[in-house]
């Protein structure tokens, strides 16, 4: 499919045409979705030319309806009964596509699923779904912002540049301003929004759960052609940007985690190295250093910065205005505290 394919309006067209059973007519879906007939007329063409068994019925004064063959659109899929339990079981992994277009799709998928099982087993399937468990901690909820990603994912798709009313942590007040969105990333249960800035000349991100608003305006921009979304993001540690410039980052970690380390995909680049005493020396290049300065932090006194020496001085702040605010409150403060609140 080109590049250029508004995916999410075709998505809504493909749905429009579904429910259809007996077909709309090219100025009827332009009508619907809000845009011209000759933009209804490509996605049509784009649908014949992948397979989708598209029909077309010339009715009184020459009126063309278009639907879909509904005895070949709905594919004659089977599964074992072990890869239907394994495709139920697995519905809670795609939570994170809550809100978007694709998640009441993904619901409907796994009713039909549900439906083709009987109650005793699907008593059965339950129980082993108690051995599963996906942890939530700071995930973010985004079943009320449904029309929001919609929006943003239509910017993404057209390369139509979108106003959104941003409430960023450092600021009082949520500012609206345009952006030229390039694409969505998934971290750790939140999503986020990479893009061009106009006004400040530069590739930002911002998180979806601080967009209040977005607005898809007419006006088209010119992604580069060498943005490559997941590249982009390989080189941080997360979502954090940087200035560009990679820097390697050496990390010393003790016998005590050394095992946990190795156990993990921690980024692309990591290069990990036994150590004689039991430990593990971990190197990564990154264009960004603040979330893996907080990922070490996690491990105490159980892992070390080694280089660079900008990083280790950092991570030698961190920890002595750590020390100096845990000798300050001494355990009468703290009682106090509590009271008080």
């Amino acid at each position: 499919m080109n590049d250029d394919t508004p995916l999410v309006r075709q998505w809504t067209l493909l749905r429009i045409l579904c429910a259809r059973h007996h077909g709309a007519t090219v100025r009827e879906m332009a009508q619907e979705m809000g845009v011209s007939d000759k933009t209804i007329r490509r996605d049509l063409e784009t649908f014949a030319r992948v397979g989708f068994p598209l029909t077309e019925t010339v009715q009184d004064h020459g009126r063309k309806k278009y639907g879909l063959d509904h005895d070949k659109v709905q594919p004659s899929l089977t599964f074992a009964f072990d890869e239907a339990i394994a495709l139920y079981l697995g519905r809670q992994l795609l939570e994170p596509l809550a809100g978007t277009p694709f998640w009441n799709a993904a619901r409907r998928a796994f009713k039909k699923v549900r439906a083709s099982l009987s109650h005793e087993a699907l008593h059965y399937i339950e129980r082993f779904a108690g051995m599963f468990h996906q942890t939530t901690v700071g995930a973010s909820n985004y079943t009320l912002k449904a029309e929001l990603i919609d929006a943003l994912m239509v910017g993404i798709e057209d390369r139509r540049a979108t106003f959104i009313t941003y409430q960023s942590l450092q600021a009082t007040e949520p500012v609206t301003y345009d952006i030229y969105p390039y694409g969505i990333a998934h971290h750790r249960g939140s999503l986020y929004l990479a893009g061009w800035a106009p006004e400040h000349q530069q590739l930002r991100h911002w998180k979806v759960d601080r967009i209040e608003s977005a607005e898809v305006t007419e006006f088209r921009f010119e992604r580069p052609k060498d943005f490559d979304l997941a590249k982009h993001f390989g080189e941080s540690f997360g979502v954090f940007q940087g200035d560009g410039r990679l820097q390697r980052v050496t990390i010393r970690f003790s016998k005590t985690v050394a095992r946990y380390v190795h156990e993990g995909a921690w980024h692309a680049s990591q290069k990990l190295s036994p150590q004689p005493d039991g430990g593990v020396l971990a190197e990564f290049q990154l264009g960004s250093t603040e979330e893996i300065k907080r990922w070490v932090l996690g491990f105490g006194r159980e892992a070390e910065i080694l280089a660079p020496k900008r990083l280790r001085e950092e991570m030698a702040e961190e920890l002595l205005a750590m020390q100096q605010r845990y000798r300050a409150a001494t355990p009468q403060r703290l009682a106090g505290s509590a009271v008080a609140r």
